[in-house]
């Protein structure tokens, strides 16, 4: 006979198995229905979702964003790089949609992140009628190692990532942002500038030196590349600031809509927390750049 100590390990264990293959928001929706391309399994690291954020009707803009949490591409910083900026972007009438994307660490490297990142955007589009969406008013957005997936969507549209298997009137879209908005982001693959955990978890420990140069996003910018919001701390210690001044220059010199802001302190991670200090002022300066650029009213 089981001892009741025994009885509720067995049920708790089970309860922790089911729980864990569920979305991590009722709300999520999966990129893909049905077979997932390029997965190896069903478990909830193997099904990309987006997790959808209105704002209050009344309130709304035509205007909407996906947002890539940073991680390293190791895990998804999803509260204060994910669904807090989200509700912000609610209270200034932008439909935000939080991307949670296959990880390299979870045994998928590149290029499956940035596929599933192109199939957000497609998504929106798909669905911008449905949502009151202007499917010319689609933005991106990343945190750090978020932002070089989200930067990686920017520089990397006009040859896609080939989805295996069958594909859907989704991937006829276009896989384009319309704007991106970096933050403390990861850009270059480049020994002496990029995060090496970011590029060990997501190119391999000894990447080729042609996919360094391929995934480093100062390298890929075109005239063709989406108007570009950056913000970065002089002092951040994790990502270097070097990443967002080589973008700006890149993005400068190929005569791309571009601001860049780098505040003397706040580090790195602060999203949107006040203890940054004056980099704490980015979502204000964001918004601004948003109605100069006409994606808002």
């Amino acid at each position: 006979m089981k001892t009741p100590a025994l009885i509720l390990t067995v049920l708790f264990l089970s309860c922790c198995v089911w729980s864990a293959e569920l979305p991590s928001d009722p709300n999520a929706i999966p990129l893909w229905t049905g077979v997932v391309p390029g997965s190896h399994g069903i478990g909830p690291e193997d099904i990309p979702l987006l997790i959808p954020h209105f704002p209050e009707p009344s309130q709304a803009s035509d205007c909407a964003i996906v947002i890539c949490p940073g991680g390293g591409y190791g895990h998804h910083a999803m509260d204060h790089e994910g669904k807090q900026i989200a509700q912000w972007f609610n209270t200034i009438g932008v439909t935000a949609f939080v991307l949670q994307y296959r990880l390299p660490k979870q045994g998928y490297p590149h290029p499956v992140p940035l596929m599933d990142a192109q199939r957000a955007l497609r998504l929106v589009r798909y669905r911008a009628a449905e949502w009151k969406i202007n499917p010319d008013k689609i933005g991106i957005m990343g945190f750090s190692a978020g932002g070089h997936l989200a930067s990686s969507a920017g520089t990397h549209f006009e040859k896609p990532v080939a989805v295996p298997g069958i594909t859907d009137e989704i991937d006829t879209l276009s896989c384009r942002p319309d704007f991106m908005a970096l933050i403390y982001p990861v850009i270059s693959m480049h020994e002496g500038i990029t995060h090496r955990g970011s590029r060990k978890n997501l190119l391999g420990p000894e990447p080729a030196s042609d996919l360094v140069e391929l995934m480093s996003n100062e390298k890929q910018v075109t005239p063709q590349t989406p108007p570009t919001f950056l913000v970065h701390a002089d002092d951040d210690k994790v990502v270097t600031v070097e990443n967002s001044i080589r973008f700006y220059q890149a993005l400068h010199q190929a005569q791309v809509p571009a601001e860049k802001h780098i505040f003397l302190h706040g580090g790195h991670g602060f999203g949107m927390r006040p203890t940054a200090g004056p980099a704490a002022q980015w979502p204000k300066l964001c918004q601004q750049w948003l109605q100069q650029m006409k994606f808002l009213p």
